[in-house]
């Protein structure tokens, strides 16, 4: 089991998928609710400095907010982390001054759980839990669907990209789940339009923390590299982080440059989606940026 997927790589990578999963629903899952308009960062006000963030935080097309942790157990010391998670969720918009939005609390069991409680009671709160058991997916049939199509050249559905992502939860064991990771990952490589490669690859990332490999996390990354976003991402991060590399060390400023690139490209993709009529010279005036970069990227959406 890995705990090595080092919380801020995890947030980087995330921003990648946090463009992927706009518009996404949660259907796929056997939720019927609104779909995710903005994808929000996890590093909330913490009350411990080795707390780890919520899985996923997303703005849904209602005005709700969704709290989404991937869990392999049912119990109390999970109750007590929610609780935690929506409390600071809540400290974050108090602190902005803006009102506390009604927020929805989405558990995504792996195969490992097949059956818990949606309500976690006590005298002073009652913790309602929309529940999602991805042992209830027929994982070989999604696995030998979308195997087919891919190797037929097909493009996959929402709704089969959204399944693929978190297949290996459906498998009952470290092991097994190890085995399907490995096994999307080679699907993943047959995926001819790059935009839904990097949300699978990603997404994969994001709800196999707990228990991926390094050397699957690592594979993953690579693959992630060679896309035209990701060569960007690693090329300007690595000009930027020599330059830091010269003062902080080469590793960290190197991380820190990628960091900061990726952060400008999911304000570019955010932009040119919410505000497709804009200029590039306009995007780039709005966000204090390299027209060039605008131009770059959009001529890959």
């Amino acid at each position: 089991m890995s705990e090595g997927i080092v919380y801020q790589n995890k947030d980087i990578e995330f921003k990648l998928l946090s463009e992927a999963y706009k518009e996404k629903s949660f259907e796929a899952y056997g939720l019927k609710l609104p779909r995710i308009k903005q994808v929000l960062p996890t590093n909330l006000p913490s009350v411990t400095v080795n707390e780890k963030h919520m899985d996923n935080l997303f703005l849904l097309e209602d005005g709700t907010l969704a709290v989404v942790d991937y869990e392999s157990e049912d119990s109390i010391k999970n109750r007590i982390k929610y609780v935690n998670y929506i409390g600071r969720v809540m400290e974050r918009f108090y602190r902005d001054g803006r009102g506390i939005p009604d927020i929805r609390l989405i558990v995504i069991y792996t195969g490992d759980v097949r059956h818990a409680r949606n309500v976690f009671e006590m005298p002073c709160m009652t913790l309602h839990m929309e529940q999602v058991f991805i042992a209830e997916l027929p994982e070989e049939e999604i696995y030998r669907t979308v195997a087919a199509r891919l190797e037929n050249g097909e493009e996959l559905t929402e709704q089969e990209l959204m399944q693929l992502a978190i297949l290996p939860l459906a498998a009952r064991g470290v092991k097994k789940k190890q085995e399907r990771i490995e096994q999307v990952i080679g699907l993943a490589k047959l995926i001819k339009k790059e935009a839904d490669q990097i949300f699978v690859l990603t997404g994969l990332l994001v709800s196999t923390d707990k228990f991926i490999s390094e050397e699957s996390a690592g594979t993953i990354r690579r693959l992630l590299d060679m896309t035209k976003v990701g060569r960007i991402l690693f090329e300007e991060g690595m000009e930027k982080g020599m330059e830091k590399g010269m003062e902080k060390g080469m590793e960290k400023g190197m991380e820190e440059g990628r960091h900061r690139t990726l952060q400008l490209v999911g304000r570019i993709f955010t932009v040119l989606k919410d505000e497709p009529a804009l200029t590039n010279r306009e995007i780039a005036d709005k966000l204090y940026c390299d027209e060039n970069d605008v131009d770059e990227i959009r001529r890959m959406l």
